[in-house]
């Protein structure tokens, strides 16, 4: 009678290797990163093209993922209609968390911005963290969140956007103990977030989302839902300004931290930052028409933009005073207090020694 065979044991079995990109050609990766930029963001791609090439190649590596994952949690493709089953926006959410993680820790995902993160990460040091505060802004949206006072806005913004500053920062060399400038970053990202925020509060609104602070409706006599019709539009306009007037606020902090990176890097910032907040300037400047029809640059503008970032990068930057009143560090003790615990450890711990039932006999 022959016996059973019995499992090979663990140790003779092997680890799938890891490989950063999840063992696809970096060319590869980065021609379709850069195939996804030039789909989803006009604005990012020319300001982009000032960055030196490997700079450039990571910036739209990790612009590939943002792009997969925003599509993934509202269920569309670079903006557009995506096909999806029913599932909950909490499960892709989730599913964004775990093909990020392992992509970061260098296992193939089977999609291929997903794989790009992984790259990027493994060059340019990015962390686990780093990538999780991005997530929990999809979090956010997929729970039907809507923010109640400024503090909770901008803690949004950091979620969505100025951690995605800081990563860039860090693709751009900044070391990671070089705090003040990736501070400095993250307001660049919160003002980004800020003008999207103004310009699209028609959309928003027509998705079921809101990202005005409840306390600012309230203290402008608008009722919750109600702030899109008409008779609400002289108060809205004055919203959307005090959000363009935050952006501006963080934008000149943000160039002071420009000033301290490389020249290319310098450029391409200043000149993003230029085109960035001219869409919240315009929405500011229309008043009540800033939602008749989406506000944007085109590219004759795009680049007398990239012209004056050229001219501030080669000038000192103005001085700030007073500072914007929402630091990085703020938001981010604002994120991990409003972040769910941490699991509790499975891993059994050793009684041998730790604690005898009964006490060793003594020598005598």
């Amino acid at each position: 009678m022959k016996r059973p065979r019995t499992l090979i044991p663990s140790r003779h079995l092997r680890e799938t290797p890891r490989q950063s990109g999840g063992g696809r050609p970096r060319a590869s990766l980065i021609s379709k990163a850069r195939e996804s930029i030039e789909e989803g963001s006009k604005s990012f791609t020319a300001a982009s093209m000032l960055f030196d090439e490997d700079t450039r190649d990571r910036a739209h590596l990790l612009y590939a993922w943002c792009r997969r994952c925003d599509d993934i949690a509202d269920g569309q493709d670079h903006g557009g209609t995506l096909t999806l089953d029913d599932s909950d926006p909490k499960d892709r959410v989730e599913a964004i968390r775990i093909l990020t993680h392992r992509a970061l820790e260098g296992h193939p995902t089977a999609d291929i911005a997903f794989d790009a993160l992984g790259l990027v990460a493994a060059e340019c040091r990015l962390t686990k963290e780093m990538a999780d505060d991005v997530i929990d802004g999809f979090a956010l949206d997929a729970a039907g969140w809507r923010p109640r006072t400024e503090g909770e806005l901008m803690r949004y913004c950091f979620h969505v956007a100025g951690a995605v500053g800081v990563m860039m920062a860090r693709i751009m060399g900044v070391p990671a103990d070089d705090h003040d400038t990736l501070d400095r970053a993250c307001d660049l990202g919160l003002a980004f977030q800020l003008n999207n925020i103004a310009r699209d509060i028609w959309e928003d609104d027509a998705a079921g989302r809101c990202y005005i602070p409840e306390e600012w409706l309230a203290e402008a006599d608008i009722p919750p839902g109600q702030h899109m019709k008409p008779m609400f539009r002289p108060q809205l306009v004055k919203l959307a300004a005090r959000l363009v007037d935050l952006a501006e606020q963080h934008e000149a902090a943000a160039r002071l931290g420009a000033a301290r990176l490389r020249f290319r890097d310098r450029w391409a910032v200043l000149s993003a930052a230029h085109i960035y907040g001219a869409i919240g300037r315009e929405v500011r400047e229309r008043g009540e028409a800033a939602w008749d029809h989406r506000v944007h640059t085109t590219t004759g503008e795009k680049l007398r933009y990239l012209w004056l970032g050229l001219r501030d990068a080669m000038r000192d930057p103005e001085p700030v005073d007073p500072m914007p009143r929402w630091t990085r560090g703020e938001l981010m003790v604002m994120a991990r207090m409003e972040a769910p615990p941490a699991p509790m450890p499975t891993t059994p711990l050793r009684d041998e020694e730790v604690r005898p039932a009964t006490p060793k006999p003594q020598p005598e």
